[in-house]
């Protein structure tokens, strides 16, 4: 049969359009009593798979009812069951109720474990199924609105044109970023492991006018130190055995743009001094080669490691941390950043669910709490590797704290005994979160607390917290 949209209302004004309804069902039938029984939607018939397919595509529906037993298989599920991946698989946000026969309650549970919205029995009764369907559309639009309120806060959260946060002391990181994106100076990012160091050196560089040029990478800890020096500076051909051709090094490959040294402390001395000697006479010369070869980059480098124990040690020249270190700036860990945790994880999930399991819309409460709660040991990365995996495994709708490998935290651990310390513990917690809601703004953060700003000054003085 052919497609058919059948609108009792049709609207003339874009801005006040009728939600779409796609029936599928071949029996014709109940497709004439369906067809009038929702006056406030705009209603498209399908009989088989391949029409659904297509009005899904060309009208993209908010909601769907779909008889399972759909030719060439009327008397079983397969056929319906096989519309329902693919629209799960298409438009995972549609809301689809499938008919369930006598007896069939099975294939309803079935249809709900692959997505399904709810499900209804056959006979139909009108406006049982109207009920359902305006249900449907309901939570449809509601689930619809928290995207868009999750996106635009993803957006206004986010510094350097990459980086997530609400946390003022990340803020700072970047706007501190931001001054010195436009002059030329070496800059050295200290934070542990996977606090986001490559993306704030890719933000630098994005801000800076070297933006034309490249951003080359080099994690100098995952490079054998009789190889690194090769990486960095290049070889000619025959310089060695194996170089079958001359081959530009990262420094070179970086000109006119940006190198960033991930991991530096990692260089071994010998290499640090032929290093500083490329950052006072910004030229280089390829193993093999006698001849220099003037280059422009500009590097920003990385570790997670104390630079001072290791000048102290012997381990790394004082000289050339004072060239790759005119500008310091720390970046706090993940635990370090109140209210990050869940930013970052629901940025995150949206983005992995896409990818691979789009049946995961959400965190369900014990989930947020226990992401606000953990400590993070391995910051960001961490956090994408746990929400990766649960994404994966997960067999409902909300990720929950187990999915996620975390405990949620227990009302009734044990605290501290005295009042003053306990009460101070919760101040400065809601404060900062507070804080990091508001973007650092006083007065934004005043009105979430309730109280007044001179009394909020008073407590960030009181527990020496800064906006």
């Amino acid at each position: 049969m052919r497609n058919q949209a059948v609108s009792a209302k049709p609207s003339t004004d874009p801005g006040h359009a009728l939600p779409k309804l796609l029936v599928v069902e071949d029996d014709l039938g109940l497709q004439a009593q369906l067809k009038w029984a929702y006056d406030d939607f705009e209603v498209f018939i399908a009989g088989d798979r391949a029409e659904a397919l297509a009005l899904l595509r060309s009208e993209e529906p908010a909601v769907v009812t779909l008889d399972l037993g759909l030719p060439p298989d009327p008397d079983g599920v397969t056929e319906g069951l096989a519309l329902l991946d693919a629209i799960m698989t298409m438009k995972p946000d549609t809301k689809v109720i499938v008919a369930s026969g006598h007896g069939a309650r099975e294939s309803a549970r079935a249809a709900i474990a692959r997505g399904a919205y709810d499900f209804y029995q056959k006979p139909v009764r009108i406006d049982e199924l109207g009920l359902i369907v305006r249900r449907a559309l309901h939570v449809q639009k509601i689930e619809a609105e928290n995207r868009r309120l999750a996106d635009k806060a993803g957006e206004d959260n986010r510094v350097l044109g990459r980086m997530i946060t609400a946390a003022p002391e990340m803020v700072r990181v970047a706007r501190t970023i931001e001054r010195v994106a436009s002059t030329n100076v070496s800059v050295m990012l200290l934070g542990a492991s996977g606090t986001g160091k490559e993306l704030l050196a890719r933000g630098l560089h994005d801000a800076s006018p070297r933006n034309r040029g490249a951003f080359v990478a080099i994690n100098c800890a995952a490079i054998p130190e009789n190889l690194l020096e090769s990486e960095l500076f290049g070889h000619e051909k025959g310089a060695f055995t194996g170089a079958v051709k001359t081959t530009e090094g990262k420094i070179e490959l970086a000109h006119g743009g940006t190198l960033f040294l991930d991991e530096v402390g990692d260089i071994p001395l010998p290499l640090q001094v032929k290093l500083l000697r490329f950052l006072q006479e910004r030229t280089i010369e390829r193993i093999g080669s006698r001849r220099s070869i003037a280059v422009d980059t500009r590097i920003v480098c990385a570790t997670h490691q104390d630079l001072d124990a290791m000048i102290g040690d012997g381990r790394f020249r004082e000289d050339l941390y004072y060239r790759l270190a005119e500008i310091v700036v720390k970046i706090p860990g993940l635990a370090q950043r109140p209210g990050d945790a869940a930013l970052l994880a629901k940025s995150l999930l949206a983005r992995f669910a896409a990818e691979m399991n789009p049946q995961v819309k959400g965190f369900a409460p014990d989930a947020l709490a226990a992401i606000d709660a953990w400590t993070w040991p391995g910051n960001v990365r961490e956090l994408e590797n746990r929400l990766k995996r649960a994404v994966v495994m997960a067999d409902g709708k909300l990720l929950t704290a187990a999915d996620l490998d975390l405990v949620a935290p227990d009302e009734n651990a044990e605290n501290p005994l005295n009042l003053k310390s306990a009460r101070e513990t919760a101040d400065r917690r809601v404060i900062r979160h507070a804080l990091a809601r508001s973007e650092g703004n006083i007065s934004g953060t005043a009105r979430l607390l309730g109280i007044s700003r001179p009394t909020l000054y008073d407590l960030l003085k009181q527990y020496d917290l800064h906006a």
